[in-house]
């Protein structure tokens, strides 16, 4: 998908042009545009933003979704254009990849205490059988299953033992 957007005379929160060959401040940027579904996290701690070039003047920023059917696809995109235009960047083309195709293993280390704190248990290791460490709310290792699926696919519902707490679980994908 190709979004071409054109700078406003002063867009609102408009902090000065960036540069377009400044590939390392537009990934600072981007780390304003949120997950729609876990607004904690930024599409950078996620892992779906995978690259952002400069290509003859056109900024290219790269995502791949956290499954191909992602409801959210249009409002990531449509937030990396608005967060780019914002600030400058005129020229910008958002491209979904589905291959590879996106892992927990992308998530990262910061995204990972973010989500815990935020109340949902991260991935855990795939040796753990696809099952939360702790739980998010007490740390107690005692959970136990209530559902395969949450508020989407790509969690578990559990309950705390101890704390008698629910909690989603991110599984490992």
């Amino acid at each position: 998908m190709i979004i071409q957007l054109d700078v406003c005379e002063n867009p609102e929160g408009f902090s000065g042009q960036i540069a377009a060959d400044n590939v390392a401040a537009i990934w600072e940027l981007l780390e304003q545009v949120k997950d729609p579904e876990i607004p904690v996290l930024s599409l950078r701690d996620l892992g779906v933003l995978r690259n952002v070039e400069n290509s003859a003047g056109k900024i290219v920023v790269t995502i791949t979704p956290t499954y191909s059917g992602c409801p959210a696809l249009d409002v990531m995109q449509e937030d990396i254009s608005k967060v780019l235009t914002a600030n400058g960047i005129v020229d910008v083309e958002v491209k979904t990849v589905l291959s590879p195709a996106w892992t927990t293993d992308w998530i990262s280390t910061e995204g990972k205490q973010k989500l815990e704190k935020f109340g949902i248990a991260p991935p855990a290791g795939a040796t753990l059988a696809n099952r939360p460490e702790r739980c998010p709310l007490c740390a107690s290792s005692a959970t136990s299953l209530i559902s395969e699926y949450g508020s989407t696919a790509c969690k578990a519902m559990y309950q705390c033992d101890d704390c008698k707490e629910s909690f989603c679980y991110f599984k490992v994908i």
